[in-house]
């Protein structure tokens, strides 16, 4: 509801993060189900996606 947004808002002041929510903290309160293929874009950078990109363009992050 807006009152719950309104009330994280205030309690968290998570402007500073990806989206404006916490999911490891407080924020997740706010949703029901996270759906996609990378969990870590939930805090802003889809690390699959970006070693997948890396391994594509001939970098390996474990070499």
């Amino acid at each position: 509801t807006p009152k719950m947004i309104e009330n994280y808002l205030h309690k968290e002041e998570p402007y500073n993060c990806a989206g404006s929510f916490k999911s490891e903290a407080l924020g997740i309160a706010l949703f029901e189900r996270f759906e996609g293929s990378d969990p870590n874009s939930l805090i802003g950078l889809p690390l699959i996606e970006l070693v997948n990109f890396l391994g594509n363009e001939g970098f390996s992050i474990l070499d």
